[in-house]
């Protein structure tokens, strides 16, 4: 199992695709392994080299002492890059992994290529919202979260039409580390990029989902104002674009990296 090994915690990683081709690094979401992204995979790892990863406590990766902050989750990132000797890669992160991209493309814009931000926003509160959340998670597990998450991450006619999708995506979610996935929400409380999004010099898009409760197209379309010469697409989904309506967000995403 490919791993990052830190002091504290360790990161998994998969890396696929043609040796020598591009780049492209996919980032998840909270609460999300690097599973989410599989046919993204499958289609990007023909003709790029394909690197996920899983946020500390998330998925296969180990997770130290809560809270996190966004440089820190987003580091994880600049140390994935150097473990695997690569300088900079083009950049797909959806929400918390949106937020890292943004993050990275202002404070180390060297190792960011082009820039996908998928349902995420530069500044996602309120406060209140996520300390209730990280508590309800510690007082009684991740069970505590899920339906309400399962719901905004998806459509109900996705969860009618898709069930054994939902299922399979429950289950991973359930089994996120408590630690991993408060420090992470901690990281997301603490977050305010809504003054730096601007400096973004890389060529961006910025996706959002029509129905999306978590990230509204609002957020969206702030990011890609904010970032001179952003591309903004709007999917009929809620907050998992890339997987409610994979074929199209796979089509956008590889028109725009081969522009």
């Amino acid at each position: 199992m490919p791993t990052l090994s830190r002091p504290d915690y360790n990161i998994h990683y998969t890396l696929e695709g043609p040796a020598g081709a591009p780049l492209l690094l996919l980032s998840n979401s909270l609460g999300a392994e690097l599973g989410m992204w599989d046919a993204q995979a499958a289609e990007f790892s023909q003709r790029y080299r394909v690197l996920r990863y899983d946020n500390r406590g998330h998925g296969e990766s180990t997770a130290s002492k809560a809270p996190y902050s966004l440089e820190d989750v987003a580091n994880d990132v600049a140390l994935l890059l150097e473990h695997i000797g690569e300088n900079s890669a083009h950049f797909c992160g959806l929400s918390l992994g949106g937020m890292v991209g943004m993050w990275l493309a202002t404070y180390k814009p060297e190792l960011i290529k082009k820039l996908v931000l998928c349902n995420t926003s530069a500044l996602l509160g309120p406060r209140e919202n996520w300390e209730t959340r990280i508590a309800a998670v510690r007082e009684s597990g991740m069970k505590a979260v899920v339906k309400p998450v399962m719901e905004r991450w998806f459509t109900e006619s996705f969860r009618s039409r898709e069930p054994e999708t939902l299922a399979r995506i429950e289950a991973k979610f359930l089994e996120v580390s408590v630690e991993g996935y408060a420090g992470c929400c901690a990281a997301i409380r603490d977050m305010d990029q809504t003054k730096t999004v601007s400096g973004i010099k890389a060529t961006t898009m910025v996706i959002a989902g029509t129905y999306d409760p978590s990230t509204p197209p609002a957020m969206g379309q702030s990011i890609a104002r904010a970032i001179q010469g952003a591309r903004y697409v709007e999917l009929p989904t809620a907050h998992l674009s890339n997987i409610e309506a994979a074929a199209t967000f796979n089509d956008v995403v590889s028109y725009f990296l081969g522009a």
